[in-house]
């Protein structure tokens, strides 16, 4: 198994290329083969599961081949502990999401082609070793998002495709300059040549004296190339106030590309710092993160949860609950103690599933009420018990109840984060009343209380929508019941990448 990432990244594609040949007006064989062409990255991310060294802090499983020679630009992939989770969470949700897909009727060949050029980017933006191969499937991923927000989305889709775009972009041009700085500055040991590899970017050194002690518009070339990453990376977590392209984004998209860019693209922004600002620049992440991930993480914390209970769409109610949980994440990141960066990268995973499961159940609701608006229900729990139940208990892991998966990761961000930062961590502990309340409150006023007659005879949830959500749902509880199946895979990587860090501080 040399080419299993390979295999895992380029199926997808190889499956995107088949879809545009077949007939146009085929659709059930254009979902079929989009599903068939999902399932390979699926079981071998399980295979990647059981036979991944959880002992082994370095990369595994690497696969080295000569792309651009002239550049010395090469074909790098492999996974630790810190990918290996997001590689996971990728191969499910794009299997999942192309049954939640099954209702697209309109240029049907056109979407499911670009969702399996969308799994190729994701994937490969996991898996890439080599900075230059990252930085392309990192576009790779941008333009079929935009598209299919842009035509598959709602009535304002045009409007949040554009913005979606334009802010990917900007932060797509920092990270550009920023690879080129390092290329320009890190030799690669073998050659002597200039470098895109990020193996040899994250050994001191391998870089130039300018790149660790040079000063860049008044400020260490360290900390102005950091800032600029950062920003671009902040960009897609989002990060506030980076943040206002997602609630337009995730409400007029479909419920399959919400649940990817909630899922999946959100978590490229805090693995990209964890792999790249933490792995190539330790001292420049050590001095900066208080102030950009954990100060912003705690404000993302309680303003996306302020947000959040304000909102009538359902939608938009759970597009600022990610804003809020992706607050966890940078607040655990900057912890740099054990606890709350191994909380962080699982809350990274946690809130894939649980998100996810979200904006499914939204989009159930939305198929039959063509409306998202929370007063506009009430009792549905007495028509639609099956599908009630499934969404209490997505419900209850958003708000951290303990026994399902959230409350472990954001515990561990919480502990990890008390021993460096008290005060902030009180702060972003509180926003557990919010995330409470506006849950609750919601729960209550679409499946609680008197039912609205309007909905007497609303169907229940239907076989090819639960089984999007029940392997979802397993997940949540056994993660909450046994959160080591996830942690023992991340722990040694990331233990190692924070020690670096650490020694900084």
């Amino acid at each position: 198994m040399d080419h299993i990432l390979t295999y895992m990244t380029f199926i997808p594609l190889f499956g995107a290329v088949i879809v545009l040949c077949l007939p146009r007006d085929a659709h059930a064989l254009i979902k079929w083969m989009s599903v068939a062409a999902t399932v390979p990255p699926l079981l071998l991310a399980i295979w990647l599961y059981i036979n991944f060294d959880r002992t082994a802090p370095g990369f595994q499983f690497m696969q080295q081949a000569n792309w651009i020679p002239s550049f010395n630009i090469r074909y790098v992939v492999g996974v630790d502990g810190i990918s290996i989770t997001m590689v996971l969470l990728t191969a499910l949700l794009c299997f999942l999401c192309m049954f939640a897909s099954w209702g697209i009727e309109k240029g049907v060949k056109g979407y499911f082609a670009l969702f399996l050029l969308l799994d190729t980017g994701m994937m490969g933006v996991f898996c890439a070793l080599d900075f230059f191969l990252f930085f392309v499937f990192w576009e790779v991923m941008l333009l079929p998002m935009y598209f299919l927000i842009g035509i598959w989305g709602g009535p304002r889709r045009e409007y949040a495709a554009i913005k979606f775009f334009l802010y990917t972009l900007l932060g797509s041009a920092l990270m550009l300059l920023s690879m080129l700085v390092f290329y320009f500055n890190v030799t690669d040991p073998a050659t002597g040549q200039h470098t895109f590899s990020m193996i040899a970017m994250m050994n001191q050194a391998n870089q130039s004296e300018w790149l660790r002690n040079g000063v860049l518009f008044g400020q260490s070339v360290p900390v102005v190339v950091w800032i600029a990453l950062f920003i671009g990376f902040a960009i897609k977590i989002p990060a506030f106030p980076f943040h206002t392209w997602l609630p337009d984004a995730h409400v007029e998209a479909p419920t399959a590309i919400s649940v990817i860019l909630a899922g999946v693209l959100l978590k490229m922004g805090t693995y990209g710092i964890l792999r790249i600002n933490y792995g190539i620049l330790p001292e420049a992440s050590a001095s900066l993160a208080f102030l950009f991930l954990g100060v912003l993480g705690v404000v993302n914390i309680v303003y996306g949860a302020l947000c959040a209970m304000a909102q009538k769409d359902l939608k938009k109610l759970v597009a600022y609950s990610s804003v809020s949980h992706m607050g966890y994440v940078m607040l655990g990141m900057a912890s740099f103690t054990a606890q709350g960066i191994n909380g962080a990268v699982l809350q990274m995973f946690n809130h894939g599933t649980v998100t996810a499961m979200l904006f499914l159940l939204v989009g159930v609701i939305y198929d039959r009420a063509h409306h998202r608006n929370i007063d506009g229900f009430g009792g549905l729990a007495s028509v639609m018990p099956v599908y009630t139940g499934v969404t209490a208990i997505a419900f209850f892991a958003a708000l951290g109840l303990p026994g399902l998966s959230a409350f472990i990761s954001e515990i561990l961000v919480l502990l990890g984060a008390w021993q460096r930062y008290p005060v902030l961590t009180i702060v972003g502990a509180t926003a557990v009343v919010l995330t409470a309340g506006y849950m609750l409150w919601t729960l209550q006023r679409i499946w609680l209380g008197a039912l609205n007659e309007k909905y007497a005879d609303i169907p229940e949830i239907n076989g090819r929508e639960l089984f999007t959500l029940v392997p979802l749902a397993a997940i949540v509880i056994v993660l909450g019941i046994y959160p080591t199946a996830i942690l023992d895979l991340m722990g040694p990587s990331l233990n190692q990448l924070n020690g670096v860090v650490a020694t900084f501080l």
